[in-house]
């Protein structure tokens, strides 16, 4: 489902790309207000006392900028930053490495640290706690402990499911933010910035546009405008209009409200296949024949957010927004 126009997921030939538009400094950064209001006081708090920024934890939906603030951090402390992913490190020898060559407040960020081994955590502890790492050598009587001293560094762990962090190493991070969806009016201040970095000319309407079916989130607004910017280019003088934005928009799939072919899908088939609900979400899977992973990590939140559907105990359910928008009001009968 990656090749979906609005999956949150960054695709290969993207991530070259999302480095030159992401901000390097608070000052640029749009949206997120509260995690980024305190971290900036904590920032300055940490460069005043000439100490390493606590341990930091993000969570939420992919493509809202976890990684983008993490390089903000570093930055902002005028430090380095090395990159990594939990699923990358597969042993405590790699993690010993990476540990071993960050200098004096450097910046270690680790995405989807939920997937980390149990035995590269374990390792983790020690040096999120006392900057030292555990190693053990050798095994059988033979095997010895050996103790390495790290240079004080932060680590900033970003998740998509905070609840699949274990509780030993999540308590270790003293500042954790959860970040929010955008409002239209933050995905407009971004595609308004990416636009000018790209060179793009686009009117206020049609970015308003843009941000309304952007689902909330900055990757997906950034990738409608590269498509509309291609169509423009294409079939028209190049300058970025409302009409050429719908055009587009409508012919890459996507809705007023941001939704494509699945996500319709799902509504179409709670409403008509299971008159609204409740129905068990491995049930829409089979009806409609994609994965249970798919639609609760794509879709589901954002169907959620929109208040489009909604979770009971006996399984999923469409609101009155959701037969309204899929043009079926006819169907809907009001709750007893």
């Amino acid at each position: 489902m990656s090749d979906r126009i609005t999956s949150t997921e960054a695709k290969p030939y993207e991530l070259s790309g999302e480095l030159t538009l992401r901000p390097q400094y608070l000052s640029e950064y749009c949206g997120q207000s509260a995690a980024k209001n305190n971290l900036s006081i904590y920032i300055e708090a940490a460069k005043m006392r000439g100490e390493p920024l606590d341990h930091v934890l993000f969570y939420g939906p992919p493509g809202l900028g976890k990684t983008t603030l993490a390089g903000i951090i570093a930055n902002e402390l005028g430090v380095d930053i090395k990159i990594t992913s939990g699923p990358a490190i597969g042993r405590a020898g790699d993690l010993a490495a990476i540990l071993t060559n960050l200098n004096e407040n450097d910046v270690l960020f680790i995405d989807e640290i939920h997937r980390l081994n149990r035995s590269v955590e374990e390792v983790l502890y020690s040096a999120m706690e006392d900057y030292a790492m555990d190693i053990i050598i050798g095994k059988g009587p033979s095997a010895r402990s050996l103790r390495i001293d790290i240079a004080k560094f932060t680590l900033i762990g970003a998740t998509t499911r905070a609840g699949s962090l274990s509780a030993p190493l999540r308590d270790r991070f003293g500042i954790v933010s959860k970040f929010e969806f955008y409002t239209v009016e933050e995905i407009k201040d971004i595609l308004n910035r990416t636009a000018s970095v790209l060179g793009i000319s686009v009117d206020d309407e049609s970015l308003n546009e843009m941000a309304r079916r952007s689902r909330g989130t900055p990757r997906i607004g950034n990738r409608l405008l590269k498509r509309v910017r291609d169509f423009s280019a294409v079939i028209s003088d190049g300058n970025v209009d409302i009409e050429i934005t719908k055009k587009a928009l409508d012919a890459l799939g996507v809705d007023n409200l941001g939704l494509e072919k699945l996500d319709r899908d799902i509504l179409n088939c709670i409403i008509k296949n299971f008159a609204g609900g409740p129905v068990g979400i491995e049930t829409i899977a089979s009806a409609i024949g994609e994965e249970r992973v798919t639609i609760e990590d794509a879709n589901e939140p954002y169907l959620i957010q929109a208040g489009l559907i909604y979770r009971t105990q006996k399984g999923r359910m469409a609101s009155k927004e959701a037969y309204e928008h899929m043009g079926l009001m006819h169907l809907y009968k009001e709750e007893e």
